[in-house]
């Protein structure tokens, strides 16, 4: 089946998923903590064609993110490129650093009825909010512009923000995750740049060969690689390996993480710790993460999505570029990054939001974010014009996301899926870290997660 098949496919499963819920109120409190009151009733949307209304007396649209400061500053150049091109239009943005501490603020603003107006979520986020029936449904508004359509959109990019024929949310982005390397590094090791031909076995080969003890004191100073133990992490290779994540992505029952061909991918990228230590340990990584060692230059690769470009673009101290991810036997599958612009449905005055929420996905706001590095713009015009690829800003290589978009791959849909993604998270960095093996880890995450399913399968 085709990539937009099974994304469609996926949606529709959540659409019916979210139907059958009766106690969708107790599933968003495990996501995002305790929520009370009822959500607002949605307010009317005219007819496709119709003028959308203006408020007599405006209010400043509130808009929240979290992300490194270098992406703060590329949504305050959105934010005041907005302002300049509609006099008179406010929009006060409220940065939260860590993602943490985002989803904590959702929880309690959305709790106290005073949510931010427009909120950015990543497609495997986004589940507990609509179930909640706290977002405002973008594809009437969508329907109306003047200013894009959905025909203007990578496809892989909108279908995981429907929910049945409902276009929830507009992505801002369709990234994947990329091999981040020091040029500098892969030249004095006598290694060529990755040109995307490369397997397991020439990745960790290149891996090896960068790892180096500079000062003879018998300690690592420079590591092949930096990677986060997470499922968002290994998840690419699992189905490199034929592997799966869960048992049925359009209706899922139970992680797959402990059967035999997840298993052999899973205990290769922690072998990429415990056995080649080519990956710093959880001391060193503690003293030093690894995107700071890549920052500084004592890391030779780096893998990421888009969201780091911003910041590595600081970076004076060496030349870098990306690669794609190494294949295995062939196989490419990546996994789907995506963010989205939605609306909260407490909104007041839902007409402003969508202006500004146009604009950011218009083929100016997406520009300046794209100038900025922070997105693999959704927009097809946008991400094949030279706002995107343009050669002389880091990365140079920016084709690699391009031609990433055929093989990407999305996470189960589903309300309570960062609960099930945040348990597996745990159960891999004991492994990684060699405080478990992986079939016990995996064997465990499956065991940790089964209520998650129960629940699901009873309602």
């Amino acid at each position: 089946m085709r990539h937009g098949g099974v994304l469609r496919e996926v949606t529709l499963s959540l659409r019916a998923s979210l139907l059958r819920r009766t106690l969708v109120a107790i599933l968003f409190s495990i996501s995002l903590g305790a929520c009370r009151g009822e959500p607002p009733e949605p307010t009317p949307i005219p007819a496709a064609g119709t003028p959308l209304p203006v408020a007599a007396h405006p209010v400043a649209v509130t808009f929240m993110l979290w992300g490194d400061p270098a992406e703060l500053r590329a949504y305050q150049t959105l934010v005041d490129t907005y302002a300049a091109r509609f006099p008179g239009a406010r929009v006060e943005l409220t940065h939260i650093p860590s993602e943490s501490d985002y989803r904590k603020r959702l929880a309690v603003d959305y709790a106290a009825g005073t949510p931010p107006d427009v909120v950015l979520l990543n497609y495997r986020r986004y589940g507990g909010f609509v179930a909640r029936g706290l977002l405002e449904p973008l594809g009437p508004y969508l329907d109306q512009s003047q200013v894009i359509s959905a025909a203007d959109f990578y496809r892989e990019a909108l279908l995981p923000f429907y929910v049945g024929r409902e276009l929830m949310c507009l992505p801002q982005n369709i990234s994947s995750l990329a091999v981040y390397y020091n040029k500098e590094l892969f030249d004095q090791a006598g290694l060529p740049d990755p040109d995307g031909t490369w397997d397991w076995d020439a990745f960790l080969a290149a891996a090896q060969t960068l790892t180096r003890d500079v000062d003879g004191d018998g300690r690592t100073d420079i590591y092949g690689l930096g990677v986060e133990p997470s499922l968002a992490r290994v998840a690419p290779f699992i189905w490199q390996n034929q592997g799966q994540l869960v048992d049925n992505l359009f209706m899922p029952l139970r992680m797959e993480v402990d059967q035999l061909p997840a298993l052999q991918a899973v205990q290769w990228f922690v072998d990429l710790q415990t056995k080649h230590h080519v990956v710093p340990d959880a001391e060193a990584e503690a003293s030093e993460p690894s995107e700071a060692r890549f920052m500084l230059g004592r890391l030779g690769m780096y893998l990421n999505s888009r969201r780091g470009v911003p910041t590595y673009r600081e970076i004076t101290g060496f030349d870098w570029d990306v690669a794609a991810l190494p294949s295995n036997r062939g196989r490419r599958t990546n996994l789907l990054h995506s963010d989205a612009f939605c609306m909260s449905a407490a909104a007041p005055d839902k007409p402003a939001v969508w202006r500004f929420i146009e604009f950011a996905n218009s083929p100016e706001g997406q520009t300046i974010l794209a100038g900025s590095g922070r997105t693999v713009p959704s927009l097809r015009a946008v991400a094949e014009s030279p706002a995107f690829l343009n050669p002389a800003v880091r990365p140079a290589s920016n084709q690699v996301f391009l031609d990433a978009i055929h093989h990407v791959r999305p996470m189960p849909l589903q309300e309570n899926w960062i609960d099930i993604e945040g348990i597996t998270n745990d159960e891999l960095e004991h492994a990684f870290y060699g405080q478990a093996s992986v079939a016990d880890a995996m064997r465990l995450a499956v065991i940790r997660t089964e209520e998650y399913f129960k629940y699901q399968r009873s309602n």
